[in-house]
């Protein structure tokens, strides 16, 4: 691999956790897709940095549950799907008059519901505990 090609995955890595990071606090800026992105970039640019990226206390369970078994917990499912419905009947109703934007806010969570529910769930450690 070129050292150019290196250097680009992993500068585009690397803006990737950055805009996944802000996407915590900002409504409507996805996180998930950013910092998969950034695996998958640092997966190919840097072993280090990809291995660093799935290590972080914050996001790294996180992360390797939804990268590499395509899974989420219960609890997961439940906030996600929260903030989802929440910013996105929030954005509908102060954001715009527009009945197309409404549209397709709608149309984006019902995708986005529909692809989480779809995805097998893993349980907590607080519910494995209690079994």
């Amino acid at each position: 691999m070129t050292r150019a090609r290196t250097l680009l995955l992993i500068v585009g890595g690397t803006i990737s956790v950055a805009v996944g990071i802000v996407g915590i606090f900002v409504p409507l800026l996805p996180t998930t897709p950013f910092l998969l992105l950034a695996a998958f970039l640092y997966a190919r640019g840097s072993q280090r940095l990809y291995k660093r990226l799935l290590g972080n206390r914050l996001i790294g369970n996180y992360l390797r549950r939804y990268y590499e078994r395509r899974c989420m917990t219960r609890r997961h499912k439940l906030v996600t799907l929260t903030l989802l419905w929440a910013v996105i009947v929030l954005s509908a109703a102060l954001a715009t008059d527009s009945w197309w934007a409404r549209g397709i806010l709608g149309g984006v969570a019902v995708a986005v519901t529909t692809h989480i529910l779809l995805l097998p769930g893993e349980r907590d450690r607080s519910e494995a505990s209690d079994s």
